[in-house]
C-alpha cells in the first residue's frame, strides 16, 4: 500500500481516536493508546496533532462535520415536502454508518466534557443551531400557525439524543432499527398523518 497523504493519515488517527474513546473514555485516552490502535508510532501522532487536546478537538470537529453532512445529504435526497423532509431528518440520525457503537460512545464522551470546555460548545454550537433551525422550520410548516414548533422540535430532538444515549448505556440494548422506529413514533405522536404503515 502506498504512503498516505497528510489528510488520509490524520483521518486514520482520528478514526483510531474514536475507537479508543469508545473503550477508555475521554480522560483515560492517551496519544500512546491512539498510536497503538492505529498501528503507528507515538511520534507520528505527535507530528500530526502535537497534543491530546488538539487531537480530541479535531476528532470532535471531524465527527461534527460528518454528522452535518449526513443530515444535509438526507434532506437533499428526500422529496421536498415538509413531511418527507422531517422523516428524512429523523431517519438520518440512525444511519448504520453514522450510528455505530464506537461513534455513539465517542459522542457521549464529548458530551460529558462539553460543559467544562467552551471550545467544544463553540465547535458544535453553530452546527447544532443549524440542525435545530431546520427541525423547527419543518415542524412549523407541518403544524401551521397555531402550533408550537419550537417545543415539538425540541421533543423530537431530545428523543433522538436520548435514543443515542440509550444505545450506548443499556446492558441489553435494542436494535438500531428499533431506535429509529421509536424516533419515528415520537414524530408521529405530533403528526399522526406521518405515521408509517408498519
Amino acid at each position: 500500500m502506498g504512503k498516505l497523504s497528510r489528510e488520509e493519515r490524520r483521518a486514520q488517527l482520528i478514526e483510531a481516536t474514536i475507537k479508543v474513546l469508545a473503550i477508555k473514555g475521554y480522560a483515560r485516552t492517551t496519544l500512546s493508546d491512539v498510536a497503538d490502535c492505529a498501528g503507528l508510532s507515538h511520534g507520528l501522532v505527535n507530528f500530526h496533532f502535537q497534543s491530546k487536546d488538539l487531537l480530541l478537538s479535531e476528532t470532535l470537529a471531524y465527527l461534527s462535520v460528518e454528522y452535518v453532512q449526513n443530515w444535509r445529504t438526507a434532506l437533499a435526497n428526500a422529496a421536498k415536502d415538509p413531511a418527507a423532509q422531517l422523516t428524512a431528518l429523523i431517519r438520518a440520525d440512525f444511519r448504520p454508518e453514522l450510528c455505530t457503537p464506537q461513534r455513539l460512545a465517542a459522542w457521549c464522551a464529548f458530551w460529558g466534557e462539553a460543559q467544562s470546555r467552551p471550545l467544544y460548545q463553540e465547535k458544535c454550537g453553530s452546527n447544532n443551531a443549524e440542525y435545530v433551525a431546520k427541525l423547527e422550520e419543518l415542524c412549523a410548516a407541518l403544524l401551521g400557525p397555531n402550533g408550537n414548533a419550537v417545543r415539538v422540535a425540541r421533543a423530537i430532538r431530545v428523543t433522538a439524543e436520548g435514543l443515542w444515549m440509550d444505545l450506548v448505556t443499556q446492558v441489553d440494548p435494542y436494535s438500531l432499527v428499533e431506535a429509529e422506529n421509536t424516533a419515528i413514533a415520537c414524530m408521529a405522536a405530533f403528526f399522526p398523518a406521518l405515521s408509517p404503515a408498519d
